[in-house]
């Protein structure tokens, strides 16, 4: 049985900058972890955190979809291999809503735990777009 995660984040920006934010190396690193993120399809990347005695800190990922500026989507393998897609939306009047949806969970434990992981993140985009 796979568990699929589903979120929606809106914010106050241009569907440009909020693409360029989930493509840009170094912007993710900004938001979520140091990367080699290229959004070519194909390309394999990590992104990297500090180790600990539970996790090496890698999450193992290749990319599927580029689709600019709306929809992009990878792999990522640390345990489950996960398939995250995030899809861009122009709401007008300035707002773009940024949809996740994440599959491959195999237990509610990782699911949650990608749940309060991924909305942590999207606070840390909300800081960077306001800069």
């Amino acid at each position: 049985m796979s568990l699929t995660l589903s979120l929606d984040f809106q914010y106050t920006t241009s569907i440009e900058k909020l693409w360029s934010a989930l493509t840009d190396s170094n912007k993710l690193a900004k938001w979520v972890m140091d990367n080699d993120f290229k959004p070519v399809v194909g390309h394999r990347f990590q992104f990297r955190t500090q180790p600990t005695e539970w996790w090496n800190g890698i999450i193992d990922g290749e990319v599927l979809i580029v689709d600019p500026p709306n929809r992009l989507s990878y792999t990522m393998v640390s345990g489950d291999k996960l398939t995250a897609t995030w899809t861009l939306q122009d709401l007008g009047d300035g707002k773009v809503n940024l949809h996740l949806e994440q599959t491959g969970f195999s237990n509610t434990q990782g699911l949650e735990g990608a749940r309060y992981g991924v909305s942590k993140w999207c606070s840390e985009l909300e800081k960077l777009l306001e800069q």
